[in-house]
């Protein structure tokens, strides 16, 4: 069984889950990946959110439909 299988087997079935065991299982993935602490990650990432944002009201980013998205992250 290929990986991409396995991952699509693991989100069907967790997203039979109710909402508060998503979002258990997503903040325990989360805090899986990595033990250090990036001091400056929480302003880092509001500010990435905030020229996004901006982008987004520009028109100058797209948007695309998850499907879609989750297709080419699986595709590598």
């Amino acid at each position: 069984m290929q990986v991409t299988d396995q991952l699509d087997q693991v989100l069907d079935q967790a997203l039979k889950l109710p909402p508060g065991a998503r979002a258990a299982l997503a903040g325990s993935l989360l805090d899986s990946l990595d033990e250090s602490v990036d001091e400056t990650a929480e302003e880092d990432w509001n500010a990435e959110i905030q020229r996004r944002l901006r982008q987004l009201d520009t028109g100058r980013l797209q948007t695309i439909p998850w499907p879609e998205a989750r297709r080419q992250i699986l595709a590598g």
